[in-house]
């Protein structure tokens, strides 16, 4: 499943996780991402499953 919010877009950031040692690879962080079924468009529209992050959730951008 592709890590990107279909609301507003988030999407994974990057960076390098360091060992004790300080050695370097790359990584990422994933947002939290939940598969949702959830009303597009007009209040009549019937229910579509989105990828929606939970941030999204929380701030009431989706109709459930």
């Amino acid at each position: 499943m592709a890590a990107n919010c279909d609301v507003c877009g988030k999407g994974p950031s990057f960076g390098h996780s360091i060992s004790h040692s300080h050695r370097r690879t790359k990584r990422r962080w994933n947002p939290n991402i939940q598969r949702v079924r959830a009303k597009v468009g007009d209040a009549g529209a019937t229910p579509k499953r989105l990828n929606v992050c939970t941030s999204c959730l929380k701030a009431g951008k989706v109709q459930r």
